[in-house]
Parts: C-alpha cells; structure tokens; sequence
C-alpha cells in the first residue's frame, strides 16, 4: 500500500473512524492491465476516496458499494465488470470494513436497564444510559454502561442523532409519555437500526396516539417502532426480557423479524404468560 492510503487508513483506525479499503483480488484477462492485481482505494463517508482501481468509473461504483457495506458492518467480496459494469466478473474486489462498536442507547434508568447494559456489553455494543432523573442516572447503578448521561431523551439525541446508523439500536424504557413520546420522534429522525419502546399492550395504545398527535405517521411507525419491544419468547425476569429485546434486534438487523418466535408487537393479548 502506498504511503498516503496507509497513513490515511492508520489515522482513520487509531480515530475509531468508519472506513472500508477495497483491494483488487482477482482480474481476468480481458479485464486489462489498468486494474492491477492489489489496487486499493479508501473510502470513508463523506469524504473523497483515496488511490485507484484502475478506472474511474470502477471507482465510484466501488466506493458506492464500499459505503453500503460500511452502513451493514460487514467485510464482503464485489465482482466487477473492468469498468464497475454490474453482473460481470472481470474484477474481484476484497471490501475490508472497519467500523466503530454499534451503539446501543437506553432512555429510563429502570430496573431492565442494568440487565440490557450487561447483555450489550457482552455482545459488544457501546452502551449509553440516558434519563433526565440524575437521582437515578448514575454510574453506580450501571457501572458497565460506557456513558450514563443525565438528559432529556430528545436533546440527548439532538446531539448525537447523526451519529447512529443502521447497526446501532434505541430501546425506550421509561413508561412515561413525556418521556417516551420526544423520544421515540426524536429516534425516527436518525436512521438508527432498531428502535423499540417497553410498555404492555395498553401502553402501546395510548403512546401509539401520542405518537400520532405529536406528527408520526402511522406508516412509518409500522415500519420502524417495535412496540411492545421483544420477541414472544415468554419472558418475565429482567434478564430473560434483555434476551428477548437482544433477539430481536438480531432479527431486525438480519432481516430475519418473521417466524414461529414473532415480535410481541405482532401478537394479541397478555404479553406476560399466566
């Protein structure tokens, strides 16, 4: 690698920034010699790339897919036409994906808080613990939480919105409307992965209407607002209902929200079995 794309993609990992760096695998012959064997190219969001494939067409539609792969967190291999044409196999190319922890953010400091901090630090998640009540948003009561920040919901995310994608989760805990409510709106303006709110069915109702009134539309509360959160894997302890929410913000992830084990917001009736 040459020394600016190396310097570059060294600043970038020691900053814990995004980057994806696409390397020429494979060539064909009839790819031609203008696409060598281990060409690079850096790409990071917002940013212009750095180095060359061999053609500048090749390059934007790599860098294209190197973005996509980046919003996934996922290292995959391309296949190019020489000059990036799509269902061609001239060109193979290694998207290598370096990306920061998914977040994971919790709004209300209540009893599943601690279960749900324990369970994403196992999984790997860099875990925020935000409630407007200092009294109970401290470090001693989450002392796994990589952030516990004393906040309102909606200002919290006024700030660090941008920052969440497509890997990254928001889990509204607090029961309350004038919590739940500016933070459920305020999470359907960033493009976070997964956004779900605790709370029984009767719960969901009211919210859902508040929701509503306060400018959601009900589609994009369909396709984005996993309400009641979980899976229905029957759940009743704190650290059963962490699984359950962990489970299906996999599934939501993966694509996978369809099945025998559905999402509670999906069923009917108690959310508690008898």
């Amino acid at each position: 690698m040459s020394g600016p794309l190396f310097a570059e993609l060294r600043r970038a990992l020691d900053a814990d920034e995004p980057v994806v760096l696409a390397t020429v695998t494979d060539r064909a012959d009839s790819a031609g010699h203008a696409t060598a064997l281990a060409a690079k190219l850096v790409v990071k969001p917002g940013e212009p790339v750095l180095g060359t494939l061999g053609h500048p067409e090749l390059d934007r539609v790599v860098a294209r897919d190197a973005l996509a792969a980046l919003d996934r967190g996922v290292t995959v291999t391309r296949h190019y036409g020489a000059h990036g044409e799509a269902r061609r196999e001239d060109v193979s190319i290694l998207l290598e994906v370096f990306v920061r922890r998914a977040r994971l953010v919790l709004f209300g400091a209540v009893d599943f808080t601690r279960a749900l901090v324990e369970v994403g630090r196992v999984l790997g998640y860099a875990v925020t613990v935000c409630d407007a009540r200092s009294v109970f948003s401290t470090g001693a009561r989450f002392p796994l939480a990589d952030e516990v920040v004393v906040d309102w919901p909606d200002r919290y995310l006024a700030r660090v919105g941008s920052d969440l994608g497509p890997r990254d989760a928001v889990c509204v805990l607090t029961h309350d409307t004038k919590f739940d409510v500016p933070a459920i709106m305020a999470a359907l303006a960033t493009r976070v992965g997964y956004l779900g709110a605790m709370g029984s069915r009767r719960t969901h109702e009211h919210r859902w209407k508040r929701l509503l009134d306060a400018g959601a539309s009900e589609s994009e509360l369909r396709a984005r607002l996993m309400s009641p959160i979980g899976l229905d894997l029957g759940a009743r302890t704190p650290e059963e209902t962490a699984v359950s929410i962990f489970a299906e913000i996999i599934a939501v992830r993966t694509g996978r929200v369809s099945g025998p084990l559905g999402p509670l917001r999906d069923g009917s009736g108690s959310i508690h079995a008898r």
